[in-house]
């Protein structure tokens, strides 16, 4: 297939959260669809060579921060001089995001031959009798970023799991260390209704014997973490036990945008390591917990023997690049492109707001999915802002400005609500109404991070240099 063929027919599919619990006809194929379990994933990749067992790997799991421990790890191996192999999800712009291998997307070229040769092995399988059901968009994807960090072929793999963990197809892999980051409600269906059932489902891919790293901060999940670790004999490195933070210096003077990111912060060791300075490139005080993860994750890989020092960790944590979280596209007025899309993400936005631009109007572009929990979110973000601009992302997930409206408009204290359903109309619409000093913020879901990325890099064409909105690359 060619590369445009490839994209449709995984769309096809449906996306991560339309795969149902229960089987139903497949648009691609009419067979069924399967239930969230691991066994077409298996199945697949037994298929295809368990192309997963080529390389070492880290898997990462968590509702918050597992994209961004990620990122960095990628980062800090690739300073290493590791080639290092990446999955990630969702994307923003391009499908071929989530597949990266030394830092770069993986090309149309690669990205057609990697689905067809997956594709070819589903349809005998298939034929044989010995798949169940077809697999799932993610399955697929899955699929190929196994094959193709196998054949690429790559030193180091980094996994990020793309919904729970204990059922998610990533779940095949056996990493040289686990990590898990904050949890918090999200995909409560899926999951569970507690923090409890949501931690267990994270900890699923703590296996026996294994090595894992947790920046997970409620006292109810962490119990469970350590439940699940001596069950498997596994060892576990807690960051708050075994990190203390000495500084933390900001990356910039007060009134003005994170021309950077957004801290520095000296770390000393309760565990005998030496004190290392971690320069954050990345907004948010959240990303500190988020670069403790990444530094112990590192650390444990030097300690298993892989060629990882303190400077190479310093050196890729500080050069990580992660766009669509508290990304800064434009200043005067400052605009960034987020994706808060649960209640702990808009608990820390609120964070944000109240260390960087206490007492500056901020204008709030809004879109979110269906799935969602809106009312929590926009019970937080709504009365802060001086304007909400309600849009919708393209996603048939998305729900309606219009709808938004009617269930979240009372929030809008300052009584500024509108509705633009086109979400580059609307952020433009927010940017008309912001003085130089203000901020404005389009949040909600990462799809609409993604679509006004997209959007972005068209309209800064046309615009001054200092408002270009920065390559991947």
């Amino acid at each position: 297939m060619t590369y445009d063929e490839s994209v449709r027919y995984l769309l096809s599919l449906g996306r991560e959260l339309a795969a149902p619990r229960q089987p139903v006809p497949s648009s691609a194929s009419g067979v069924a669809a399967q239930k969230l379990n691991l066994q077409n994933i298996t199945i697949l990749a037994d298929r295809l060579n368990n192309p997963h067992r080529a390389c070492p790997c880290v898997h990462i799991a968590g509702t918050n921060g597992k994209g961004s421990v990620a990122a960095m790890l990628d980062s800090i191996l690739r300073v290493g001089g590791l080639r290092s192999g990446l999955y990630t999800s969702p994307h923003l712009v391009r499908i071929n995001e989530r597949i990266r291998v030394a830092g770069e997307d993986i090309s149309d070229t690669a990205f057609a031959a990697t689905f067809s040769r997956v594709h070819a092995f589903i349809e005998v399988l298939l034929a044989s009798g010995s798949l169940p059901a077809h697999p799932t968009y993610f399955e697929c994807l899955t699929a190929m970023a196994f094959d193709h960090f196998a054949h690429a072929p790559v030193y180091f793999a980094v996994f990020e799991v793309g919904m729970g963990g204990r059922l998610d197809s990533t779940n095949i892999v056996t990493p040289e260390v686990a990590v898990i980051t904050q949890i918090d409600f999200d995909h409560e269906s899926y999951l569970g209704h507690s923090i409890e059932e949501i931690a267990a489902e994270k900890a699923g891919i703590i296996k026996p014997g294994a090595w894992v790293v947790s920046s997970a901060e409620r006292p109810e999940a962490r119990a469970v973490i350590v439940r699940r670790c001596a069950a498997q004999d596994a060892r576990l490195f807690e960051v708050d036990e075994a990190f203390c933070i000495e500084e933390v210096g900001a990356s910039r003077s007060r009134g003005t945008a994170p021309s950077s990111g957004g801290c520095t912060v000296a770390v000393s060791s309760n565990k005998g390591a030496p004190r290392i300075e971690l320069s954050l490139p990345l907004p948010g005080r959240f990303q500190i917990r988020n670069a403790l993860a990444a530094l112990a994750a590192a650390r444990l890989l030097a300690e298993r023997g892989f060629p990882i020092d303190d400077a190479a960790i310093a050196r890729g944590i500080a050069a990580t690049y992660w766009p669509g979280r508290l990304e800064l596209v434009q200043q005067n007025p400052c605009v960034y492109l987020d994706g808060t899309h649960n209640p702990a993400g808009a608990r820390a936005l609120l964070a944000f707001w109240d260390e960087n631009f206490s007492g500056q109007r901020i204008h709030l572009v809004y879109g979110a999915m269906r799935d969602k929990a809106v009312d929590e979110i926009t019970g937080l973000l709504f009365p802060r802002a001086a304007s909400v601009t309600l849009t919708e992302p393209g996603q048939s997930r998305a729900i309606t400005a219009a709808e938004l409206a009617r269930i979240a408009g009372h929030f809008v204290s300052s009584g500024r609500l509108e509705v633009v359903p086109d979400p580059s109309a609307a952020l433009e619409h927010a940017i008309a109404l912001a003085a130089p000093a203000d901020a404005v913020f389009a949040t909600g879901s990462l799809y609409l991070a993604g679509d006004l990325r997209r959007y972005w890099a068209t309209r800064s064409r046309a615009a001054e240099p200092s408002h270009a909105l920065r390559s991947a690359h």
